[in-house]
Order: structure tokens, then sequence, then C-alpha cells
């Protein structure tokens, strides 16, 4: 006799908590994994069935890394390809891998709000299989702001764009400053300076001049304006347009520093001329950046505009924010 669709549900959760309680006895699927009785891609699978249910299981996200760390070990990767898992070359593994898990954390986050299990997963993938390379990090504020946009009120996933910027910036910033020590070293220096050094100082600059900084933080000021108009009453979109504005008149002081401290290396360094990527960082100053006239137009516009209690509170408290964090 053939079960009910009611019945066929009650027996796949059944199956799936099944699956959970295995993962919370994490030491016996981890024992499988090791003497490879159990695909490791495998049981990326099953967790992903788990998650389907229960999408903020500490116990799931937790077993999920260690077989993550499994697979991008350098012994497991081989023998992944022998059995024709993975056939592809090794970054294009890596690549693959860092998708699927983002398809993961995204249908997980969906599922339950605020899942800070599955966007702190997000992050520890971006940090040990992405590598926060800038090209990753670009491809996720772009990936994710459909996502923020349909969930205004979650404050995980702006968390985790403002984790986005902050690593855009941090990256960048320290490119940056190798590629000007690389090349003071090579000025004193000439006879030390190596092929692969200068390719990879090379490849930095390139990297670094690719991203635009004072323009990202500019989108995603214009992206809050947008929502808070849109969604009005939502204090997640002024908590996260209080750190995008704190960001960028950071990255504007610091912009301002950069520019002394080269002025004091030229100095410094007596005749030695100035190289060109110094004369870059000296001529090139940062992009006029929506400035703190701007935001006050833009909270007074919004108190003299709407009708919403909760969005005027809002409004307020980020008016009286912004008095006090300048006036520092």
């Amino acid at each position: 006799m053939a079960e009910s669709p009611e019945e066929v549900a009650v027996l796949v959760q059944r199956v799936v908590k099944d699956i959970r309680n295995a993962f919370q006895r994490n030491p016996h699927m981890k024992e499988l994994i090791l003497s490879g009785t159990l695909n490791p891609l495998k049981d990326l699978h099953l967790g992903k069935l788990a998650l389907t249910k229960f999408p903020k299981s500490p116990e799931t996200w937790i077993h999920r890394r260690w077989v993550l760390q499994q697979l991008i070990q350098e012994n497991s990767l081989p023998s992944l390809v022998t059995k024709g898992n993975l056939g592809a070359a090794p970054v294009e593994r890596i690549h693959r891998l860092v998708q699927e898990e983002m398809n993961v954390c995204s249908e997980a986050a969906g599922r339950y709000p605020s899942n800070y299990n599955a966007w702190s997963h997000r992050i520890w993938v971006l940090q040990h299989l992405g590598k926060l390379t800038v090209k990753v990090l670009l491809d996720e504020l772009s990936s994710t702001k459909y996502w923020v946009s349909m969930h205004v009120s979650d404050h995980s996933g702006f968390h985790y764009r403002q984790f986005l910027l902050k690593s855009l910036i941090g990256r960048t910033v320290t490119d940056n400053k190798v590629l000007v020590q690389n090349q003071m070293v090579n000025e004193e220096n000439p006879n030390l300076q190596k092929e692969e050094e200068s390719a990879g100082a090379e490849a930095a600059c390139a990297e670094e001049q690719s991203v635009d900084l004072p323009r990202c933080l500019e989108e995603e000021l214009e992206l809050c304006t947008e929502l808070i108009d849109t969604y009005p009453g939502h204090e997640t979109l002024w908590c996260h347009r209080r750190c995008v504005f704190h960001l960028q008149h950071h990255l504007s002081n610091s912009h301002m520093a950069q520019a002394m401290d080269v002025d004091g290396l030229n100095e410094s360094s007596g005749k030695q001329g100035y190289t060109q990527e110094k004369k870059r960082l000296k001529r090139a100053p940062m992009q006029d950046s929506r400035g703190p006239e701007m935001e006050y137009q833009f909270t007074d516009k919004v108190l003299s505009t709407c009708r919403d209690a909760d969005q005027a509170r809002f409004a307020t408290a980020y008016r009286k924010w912004l008095v006090t964090f300048l006036g520092q």
C-alpha cells in the first residue's frame, strides 16, 4: 500500500533527524571518513540534507568544517581524483567547493532568521578556502546584495557584508603597503631584486588598483538609502548604515595619513628621487565621498517626510550618533 504524502513527509523528517543525530556523534563519522569507508563529498551531501530541516544545527556546521579541512589537505585531494569524484584541477576543485558551500549557507540562512551559524560558516569558508582574495570578496558583495534586500531585518546578512567590506579594505591597503615597502628595498638594494618578487609586487599592484574602495562604500550607502526609503522602520538598515559610514570615514583618514607617510619617506630618502609608485600614491587623492553634510541632509529628509514612528526614531538616533562620532 502506497504511503500518503503526509506519511512520506514524516518518514523523510525522521531520516533527516537520524542524520542530524549522527553528526552530533561526529567522532564516529570522522572515523568512517579517515578510514576511507565514507566519501567526504557524500558526507557533505548528507550534511546538506540535515540542514534543510535543522538549518541552525551547530554540530552539523562544526562537522562540515572538519570535513572541508580534510578535503583541502594535500593528501586528500589525490585520493578523490582517483575515485573519479573531483577530476578538475586543484584550483577549480577548491572553487567548486566554495560555490557549493555558498549555496548551502544561503539556503540555510533563508530557512532560519538571523542564522549566525550559517553566516559564520560562510566567513570560515572564505578565510580557509577562498583565501579572502579581492575577487572572491567582490563576488560575495555582488551575490549577497539581493539576499539582504529581501531580508531587511536580518542582522546576520548585513553583518556578513560588513565583514566583506572590512576584509576588502584590509586586503587592498595591506597589498599597497607591501608594494611600497618592496620598492623601497629594491631602490636601496638593486641587486637583491628577484624576478618572482617583482612579479608578485606587480600582481599585488594590479589587484589593488582594480578595486575602487571609495566607490564600493558609496554603493553600499546607496543600497542603504534605497532600502531605508523602500522599507521604513527597520533598525537593521540604520545599524548597517552606521557601520558603512564609519568605514568610509576612517578610509578617508587613512588615505590622508598614507599621503603624509609618503611625503615623510621622500624627505628622509634625500636625493634618491621619487619612484613611480610613490608619485601615484601622492598625486592620486581619494575620490570625493559622501561627507558628513550629505548624511545630515539624508537624515533631515527622512525626518521631514516619513510617517513611520520607528523610522523617525531610528533616523533621530542616527543623527545623534553622527554628531557624537564626528565630534570625537
